[in-house]
């Protein structure tokens, strides 16, 4: 409940209100685009217009630490260590390989093209990992440029979009079935709504394996977080980011909880659509403080990192799951 004292935080929070409506409503017209991808491209277009009032950044500042840091823990409450480990070992250690090679491989990536380390930590994490939801869990603890995180969100959007179309066409083609195919969908497509249109002409059975895969490598999320901020803490001049934020210890804390059983599946029900908003809200926030002009500079190096990286996740996964998981 706000306070007197808080009062300054309205305007921005009925803005982000706003326009968290219409990130879900074009969501839910445009299912392949996540609520997620509509309110940073939303907060990147009101952030640029020439008289956006002074008063409204205030609650855009608070969204964009507050709400980011609930959702990720409650992403915690989406993850069973139970279903992980019934994917088998193979299938464990081949999304191991995939997102370790693919972060890594990123990272180098970026180097080579000359992009920002900002950048290109977090584009590693956005496809390694889950999309947008791992973009805005390592934000915080990388040294970035504001239009980097638009960039990055975009790029997720456009190339795991590539990946969705793709993905099917070439399973028809090689016939490859509904295990392996589910199997590839899931490690080597960002968004989940993305990997779910992907296994989805292998019929019910894929998407529920690819569904699977895919939050395995949510479970990851949290040691990546942890070991960049250790690296940045090694590259801090001054102020040094925490060994593990604790919204990242929340994360471990829920997905615990979920492990445990002990929590009502209908819990796990309502964390689903509040997990989404929470995270809706603090991107739209983020997206508000990219400035275009930044953003088109970096276009160019920016869209080869991203054919580069997505190149690489889909052969990653498709080999790993072709070796390990049979």
């Amino acid at each position: 409940m706000l306070t007197s004292a808080d009062a300054h935080l309205v305007p921005g929070l009925v803005l982000t209100g706003a326009a968290v409506a219409v990130s879900m409503l074009v969501s839910s017209q445009v299912p392949v685009l996540s609520a997620l991808t509509v309110a940073v491209a939303l907060g990147v277009v009101v952030g640029n217009l020439p008289r956006l009032p002074e008063r409204v950044r205030p609650g855009l500042a608070w969204v964009a630490r507050t709400p980011l840091r609930a959702g990720v823990v409650l992403l915690g409450l989406q993850l069973s260590i139970g279903q992980v480990l019934g994917l088998g070992a193979g299938t464990v250690l081949a999304v191991l390989i995939t997102v370790a090679v693919t972060f890594a491989g990123t990272l180098w990536l970026g180097r080579v093209l000359g992009v920002s380390r900002g950048l290109s930590m977090l584009v590693a994490t956005g496809f390694s990992i889950c999309g947008a939801s791992a973009v805005a869990a390592v934000e915080g603890v990388v040294d970035r440029e504001d239009e980097d995180v638009a960039t990055s969100v975009a790029m997720v959007t456009v190339f795991g979009t590539v990946a969705m179309i793709a993905l099917p066409v070439t399973f028809a083609a090689t016939g490859i079935g509904a295990d392996l195919g589910g199997r590839i969908a899931g490690a080597g497509v960002q968004e989940v709504a993305q990997v779910v249109a992907a296994a989805s002409p292998l019929g019910a059975s894929a998407v529920a394996l690819a569904v699977v895969v895919k939050l395995s490598r949510v479970v990851l999320l949290a040691p990546l977080v942890t070991g960049v901020s250790l690296l940045s803490r090694r590259r801090a001049t001054a102020t040094r980011p925490p060994i593990m934020p604790m919204f990242v210890a929340g994360f471990l804390a829920t997905v615990a909880l979920r492990s445990s059983g002990v929590l009502p599946e209908f819990v796990v029900d309502v964390s689903r659509p509040v997990t989404t908003l929470l995270l809706t809200a603090a991107l739209f926030a983020l997206g508000t403080a990219v400035r275009v002009e930044a953003l088109l500079r970096t276009g160019p190096r920016a869209f080869a990192l991203g054919t580069c990286s997505t190149i690489l996740v889909v052969a990653l996964a498709t080999t790993t799951m072709g070796l390990l998981s049979q």
